[in-house]
């Protein structure tokens, strides 16, 4: 078998395809992000994803099915316990969870929690809420700029964030606090949340507050070696782009390139298809989940998708014949569904190489069949989980005649 050298791996945040068997369990009966984002605008189009088969994974406005699509295709199914963003990576690196990670949406951060947080800084805490992180600075930047004590807030996800200006905090302090934060969770299982998020922001008023590129994360590590520790430790390119650095703490990370936008993030991944390297091109876009799903701004969510389609229209010239491209997702995020959580959904397998037919990949078991497919091609340890689908995809040997 001739392998792959290079794999594209491009996760699009939260772009659920239809519910799971278990989604009542975690009241997201009858979602589905990408059909219900398609038609929140009638003129929705994605005339590549179109041609790559998107729309035979699910019902999309303006997409139909396609015969002989361009990329192979189908959906896959989480096997962890949980809906948010630290499982559904983990999981697509081979890893699954059975304990999901703590939210604190309702009644914010336990009393206790605070006051340990308090002693340890030396800083007062204001908030204490579930909230944008926009709307947060909104809210208390101004108490936070009178008073100095630091802005701290959850989200849907599980999360525990300090905003500070950096005229009152600087960022090495902020980065300090976050730092004792994330030690203290990690010393309690029922406040272990899955990520600390430092969230410094600028400006004299409610007015003109903005967050700083200076965002920094403090992530749980994985619980056991991925499929990303196996590339290294075989010395192949293991490329992150935007959050996914965070996400596995660095783990089996070899480069790394933060992001402000999904355009800045395609336009990197672009980059790179433009250099060689041996190995994996890992890459997150948040800005659907961050700035969408979360806000359940549909229109918002298919305008930036339908911008996706386009960039993905400039990087698929660049995929060889010795590249695999794939497009996922880590979970859902139905921009219509009640509350602004996470959706427990079905996510979609894209797999494009210019020289391979589009085939029908079925209903995946778990999203770790997306790891054990790339441990398969390079050659490295097979995750425990997750079933490789390397010869439905995989290159034909070059034919010499004698």
């Amino acid at each position: 078998m001739k392998r792959f050298k290079r794999i594209f791996l491009i996760v699009t945040d939260s772009l659920g395809v239809g519910e799971l068997e278990d989604a009542a369990q975690y009241g997201d009966a009858g979602a589905n992000t990408l059909k219900h984002l398609s038609f929140s605008k009638p003129s929705f189009k994605l005339p590549n994803l179109e041609k790559w088969g998107i729309g035979n994974i699910t019902e999309v406005n303006n997409v139909p099915p396609q015969a002989q699509p361009l990329a192979s295709f189908g959906k896959m199914k989480e096997k962890s316990v949980g809906k948010d963003t630290l499982t559904g990576h983990w999981e697509l690196m081979g890893l699954k969870s059975t304990k999901p990670f703590p939210s604190f949406t309702e009644n914010g951060f336990p009393k206790i929690l605070i006051e340990q947080l308090e002693k340890e800084t030396g800083h007062r805490f204001i908030g204490n809420i579930a909230a944008s992180g926009t709307e947060i600075i909104k809210d208390w930047g101004e108490e936070h700029l009178r008073t100095g004590a630091l802005i701290l807030y959850t989200s849907a996800d599980s999360v525990l964030q300090i905003a500070a200006n950096d005229k009152v905090t600087p960022l090495e302090e902020l980065y300090r606090v976050c730092a004792i934060a994330r030690r203290i969770t990690l010393n309690n299982p029922d406040w272990m949340v899955g990520r600390i998020i430092a969230r410094p922001f600028i400006g004299d008023d409610r007015h003109n507050f903005a967050r700083t590129a200076y965002r920094h994360d403090y992530a749980v590590k994985p619980f056991e070696k991925t499929v990303l520790d196996y590339l290294k430790a075989a010395s192949h390119d293991v490329i992150a782009i935007g959050k996914i650095n965070d996400i596995f703490d660095g783990e089996g990370i070899t480069k790394t390139t933060k992001i402000k936008s999904n355009h800045q993030a395609m336009e990197i991944i672009i980059k790179t298809a433009q250099q060689h390297f041996d190995g994996l091109c890992f890459a997150n876009l948040v800005d659907f989940d961050a700035l969408y799903g979360h806000r359940r701004d549909a229109v918002g969510y298919a305008t930036c998708l339908e911008e996706f389609d386009r960039q993905l229209g400039e990087l698929t010239p660049l995929i060889g014949s010795e590249d695999l491209l794939m497009i996922v997702a880590d979970h859902g995020n139905d921009p219509v569904h009640a509350g602004t959580d996470h959706t427990r959904e079905h996510v979609p397998l894209l797999v494009y190489n210019p020289n391979r037919k589009g085939v029908d990949l079925g209903t995946r078991s778990c999203f770790a069949d997306v790891g054990a497919t790339i441990a398969d091609n390079f050659q490295v340890k097979m995750p425990e989980n997750g079933t490789s689908f390397l010869k439905e995809v995989e290159l034909e040997e070059e034919k010499h005649e004698n």
